[in-house]
């Protein structure tokens, strides 16, 4: 497979689907591509957090319980770490901000599942969710400031402006890459080492390292979409 096409797994589920009626070889033929597993694995995701976003909608009570106790409980805290930083302007960016932990965590997650890939793991993945981030912060930005908001490409110092608006648009345009990489880089050495460790002693190689993993894993979501925020955080402020 390709630098970005997955990683080469002793078994996936969506290789034995695509191989139903060979659809998918027909469909990467098409799309130019290698694989399009990280595409279906993306899809599973999302069907998961929609279905269990449905079910505990339709069991709503006064007082939570179960699973939507750990909706409330993970949305709760990141609303409250939002405000903290953003302040109340913040809250507007919470479905952005929620949506983006909750989808990279469940992308992230379901590679630890045997037969499964991390869509993280494919860097088409986090480069789009990089990209999209950069897009919305940039108008979040020249919505509020209008053409004020070049001022924040201008650093504090009046006399340095000139050399600022130059390397400031570099910084930025660093920040997707930055996301992008990070992500994918730590999601796909995870993937390798657990592969590894599976080939080497399938139970008390992996097994381990599951535990470990999932809380790796968590701490990238988080790590995303805090780095999201604060780009944010940036866009909404005084330029000094």
């Amino acid at each position: 497979m390709g630098f970005a096409g997955g990683l080469p797994h002793p078994l996936l589920y969506m290789d034995m689907l695509k191989g139903i009626g060979h659809w998918g070889a027909h469909v990467e033929q098409a799309l130019g591509v290698d694989s399009i597993n990280h595409v279906l694995y993306m899809w599973l995701v999302m069907a998961i957090i929609l279905g269990l976003g449905l079910m505990v909608r339709s069991r709503l009570q006064l007082v939570p319980g179960g699973m939507q106790n750990v909706f409330e409980t993970i949305i709760g805290g990141l609303e409250d770490f939002v405000v903290a930083n953003l302040g109340e302007e913040g809250r507007q960016f919470i479905p952005l901000l929620v949506t983006i932990f909750i989808f990279i965590l469940g992308m992230n997650w379901i590679g630890l599942v045997p037969g499964c890939d991390a869509p993280t793991a494919n860097i088409n993945t986090p480069a789009a969710m990089a990209v999209i981030v950069f897009c919305f912060y940039q108008l979040v930005g020249m919505k509020k400031w209008g053409f004020g908001y070049i001022k924040h490409f201008m650093g504090p110092v009046g006399f340095l402006a000139p050399l600022m608006l130059i390397l400031e648009p570099i910084s930025h345009l660093a920040r997707p890459l930055s996301l992008t990489l990070r992500l994918f880089g730590n999601i796909r050495g995870e993937e390798i080492v657990l592969i590894l460790m599976f080939f080497l002693a399938p139970i008390l190689g992996s097994l381990p390292m599951y535990f470990l993993f999932v809380l790796a894993k968590t701490i990238q979501a988080f790590i995303f979409f805090m780095l999201t925020m604060l780009y944010l955080q940036g866009a909404i402020e005084h330029a000094h």
